[in-house]
């Protein structure tokens, strides 16, 4: 809240202007936490738009449930099959379309925070493709397990990302540079994938060509279990990085004079972004787009200036909950989730540009 003078009155009154913010005053103590309420009230709205989309991935199927037989099997109760059904069967595809599509949304939210560019994600800047080339080389040269093709993603993506950031900050790692370096380079990484697809057997292209479309076919439970207990660190490191990320959208010099450090925070942040997106594509591969509209849904929905890393993980959950049932349900034929998301966000990236390109015209 803010106040301004009142013009023609005969006192000098101050009147309070409502910038949207509330307070929540924890007890009777002084401490208060400040939220915009259109944002609360955006993301309470997504959230249960998740949980509705969730509890409808758990029931269809060939063997479909009922929302309430779902909620009963959820809960421990209905019949034996009805929760082998959803337990063994359902519930990790949902669970890693929920953790992932937050993973991948919260790391392009960095992205475009730290860039201040819309179109910096990790797919359009390539850093998913080299998760995936590093997972692929611990699969065809080392013949891994998933702890170790995990590692190989973590390992490519940062690479990939050393690599885009030593070519763009010759001329200021900025604006459009670093997106056509990032799109060069994830050309390259492609090339090198495809290439390494033709070379080993067959089976071994099959399932590494499935996983390279980006699918939530498959999932288990430990896979999932270590990507989640790798995640929630991360997730941790953000918010008490979240603050100071703020400060940067000021300026590193005054950004500075309040007492962030903007290339120590820079960088643990983007450590942070590269290590969500590389543990998504060690379960699912690179699913695409989801990093790059989730966030910009988020802020638009919300009516924002900034863009908020708890709104663009439940944007993100959504996006690819949905576009997992549509590739499952909606569709005549089954396809991998990434197909879907990739045909919709080729819209959404044209639509971006061409609003960029009327912004700095």
């Amino acid at each position: 809240m803010t106040a301004t003078r009142t013009p023609n009155s005969t006192e000098d009154r101050l009147e309070p202007v409502d910038l949207g913010y509330r307070q929540l005053r924890l007890g009777a103590g002084p401490i208060a936490v400040s939220f915009r309420l259109r944002s609360a009230i955006v993301g309470a709205a997504v959230a249960a738009a998740v949980l509705v989309l969730g509890i409808l991935g758990l029931g269809l199927g060939t063997y479909p449930l009922s929302p309430d037989a779902v909620v009963r099997a959820l809960l421990g109760g209905g019949d034996a099959l009805d929760r082998t059904v959803v337990y063994e069967w359902r519930l990790a595809r949902v669970i890693a379309a929920i953790t992932l599509g937050a993973f991948l949304a919260v790391a392009g939210a960095l992205f475009q925070t730290v860039t201040r560019n819309p179109l910096a994600s990790p797919d359009i800047l390539g850093l998913s493709n080299g998760a995936f080339t590093g997972m692929l080389v611990s699969v065809v040269v080392f013949s891994a397990s998933w702890p170790l093709m995990t590692a190989g993603a973590v390992i490519g993506g940062l690479l990939t990302a050393l690599v885009i950031w030593a070519f763009a900050h010759r001329g200021g790692a900025q604006g459009f540079r670093l997106i056509v370096i990032g799109i060069g380079v994830s050309a390259m990484l492609a090339s090198a994938n495809t290439w390494m697809l033709l070379e080993v057997e067959l089976e071994t292209a099959m399932f590494a060509s499935a996983w390279g479309a980006g699918t939530l076919n498959g999932v288990t439970g430990p896979p999932l279990a270590g990507a989640i207990a790798c995640g929630v660190p991360l997730f941790a490191v953000l918010l008490f990085l979240a603050p100071q990320l703020r400060q940067l959208d000021l300026g590193d010099d005054v950004a500075a004079a309040t007492g962030a450090r903007p290339q120590l925070v820079r960088a643990l942040v983007l450590l942070a972004a590269v290590g969500l997106v590389s543990i998504s594509t060690a379960v699912i591969g690179p699913v695409a787009f989801i990093a790059l509209a989730a966030p910009q849904i988020a802020r638009r929905i919300a009516r924002t200036p900034y863009l908020s890393l708890p709104l663009a993980a439940l944007v993100g959950a959504l996006l690819l909950l949905a576009s997992d049932l549509i590739a499952q349900h909606v569709l005549p034929v089954t396809l991998p989730v990434g197909v879907v998301t990739v045909s919709v966000g080729g819209l959404y990236l044209v639509v971006t540009i061409v609003q960029e390109i009327r912004r700095r015209a």
